[in-house]
């Protein structure tokens, strides 16, 4: 544990081979967690890696607090842990909304950077966040939607972040549980091609709903606390930076145009648009070339 102020400790580890090329990984969400799957992604007789739980969600503490919890915050803590592991620079790896965050780390240190490896392109925009709870995605899984809009009463459904904000944020216990199973589930079915149960069950878990739909909420209530179209807007600090961007051509939460758009700002980054493939990074093609990146900068 480390303990990075405003009552945050945040939980890390360090595994792979002492010494080896240092690298970061950086996990979604906001508020997912890290898994041991995730140390697989990197070969651990070339790597050094250092996971770690972001502010308020998995084994981090005060579990699923919102004060102090921003992306700057979070930024703040990449480097404390850089710092903690003695080295200059690192390759940053993020999926998801840890594309967004190493993206954001990047462009702020991009001095601290050996390389980057950004999966699941989300560049945290509004247009972004309307698609996947407002209208867009919606289209695409009418059923599961229906659960989605379940808690919220057809006055408020307007806005759904603003509604779900409400109920998240309360004081009713029963009502927060129930927006946040709904919230965390819509994710867990529509992340992957193919429907996975095992994603379904963890997305629904108390402690992990809890976490993950207070905390993402928080962030996308408040546009993550990004101008609009920043990171997209700053990528030429990336220049120089050796790059690679893996995205599903049927990512349903994240819509490949802005992992395009990033590539046009970025093209010395390797760029693959996957087929046959979702936003999870357990979906075949998607691990398969994020092995590949991970290998060759080793």
């Amino acid at each position: 544990m480390l303990d990075v102020g405003d009552g945050h400790s945040i939980y890390w580890e360090r595994v792979g081979t002492p010494g080896a090329k240092p690298a970061v990984f950086l996990h979604g969400g906001p508020g997912a967690g890290i898994s041991a799957d995730h140390r697989r992604l990197f070969d651990p007789a070339r790597y050094d890696l250092l996971l770690f739980e972001q502010r308020g969600c998995g084994r981090s503490t005060p579990h699923a607090c919102l004060d102090a919890n921003t992306t700057w915050h979070l930024v703040d803590d990449i480097e404390r842990l850089r710092a903690l592991a003695g080295v200059e620079k690192w390759l940053v790896f993020g999926g998801s909304w840890g594309s967004t965050l190493a993206m954001a780390y990047a462009e702020k240190y991009p001095v601290r950077v050996s390389e980057l490896i950004l999966r699941g392109i989300f560049m945290a925009t509004c247009e972004e966040t309307r698609w996947y709870y407002q209208f867009g995605a919606s289209q695409m899984f009418p059923d599961k939607w229906e659960g989605f809009l379940a808690p919220i009463p057809q006055t408020e459904r307007g806005d759904l972040i603003g509604a779900y904000h409400k109920r998240l944020t309360g004081d009713d216990p029963v009502t927060q549980l129930e927006a946040a199973r709904a919230w965390s589930l819509w994710e867990g079915e529509t992340i992957t091609l193919l429907p996975s149960p095992a994603l379904s069950e963890q997305h629904s878990g108390d402690h992990f709903a809890t976490a993950f739909a207070r905390i993402e909420n928080h962030y996308f209530y408040n546009d993550s606390w990004l101008e609009p179209g920043q990171l997209l807007r700053d990528a030429g600090r990336l220049s120089g930076i050796p790059g690679v961007i893996v995205h599903g051509r049927y990512d349903m939460p994240c819509p490949a145009r802005y992992a395009w758009d990033l590539h046009k700002v970025w093209p010395e980054a390797d760029f693959h648009l996957v087929e046959g493939a979702g936003h999870a990074y357990s979906e075949p093609g998607i691990l398969d070339q994020l092995i590949r990146a991970t290998d060759r900068f080793a």
